[in-house]
């Protein structure tokens, strides 16, 4: 019995069927990909749970400290400019008073990605208990740089 283009002369066929291999490979780059952990650019903070009885009026915590960086890579701790070494400072001084201020996070529209996550893991090394992000609402649609 002849095979596909070949000749039915009793010589053994001198071509490789690749169809076979092709199959195979292919098989194993997809299980490859699906087998492939997502890579995922991450800081993980946790975040407090929401309070079902908030405090009183009087006990509210008055005492925000808010960080913002700017879109020229600058750290800015209530309106003042200050270095990563001087922003550890001011953490670890604000963690020591008591109640510990509540701290906000607002980075401008087009502030540097890898400086928001170098601040991002300075606050969750030094042991921050208060902290909240603030002016997200201006960014619900994707894409949209939003008022400042």
């Amino acid at each position: 019995m002849a095979m596909s283009g070949g000749k039915d002369d009793g010589a053994p066929m001198i071509e490789m069927n690749m169809t076979p291999l092709i199959d195979v490979l292919l098989v194993l780059l997809i299980m490859f990909i699906i087998t492939i952990p997502v890579a995922t650019h991450a800081v993980n903070i946790d975040l407090p749970q929401p309070n079902p009885n908030p405090p009183p009026e009087d006990q509210i915590d008055p005492i925000k400290n808010k960080i913002v960086l700017t879109q020229t890579d600058e750290i800015l701790w209530n309106g003042d400019t200050l270095s990563e070494a001087e922003l550890v400072r001011n953490l670890n001084l604000t963690r020591e008073i008591v109640p510990e201020p509540e701290l906000q996070f607002e980075p401008e529209a087009l502030a540097s990605y890898e400086l928001s996550a170098r601040v991002l893991n300075v606050i969750k090394a030094s042991g921050v208990t208060k902290f909240g992000f603030v002016g997200n609402e201006r960014y619900r649609t994707f894409g949209s740089v939003g008022a400042q």
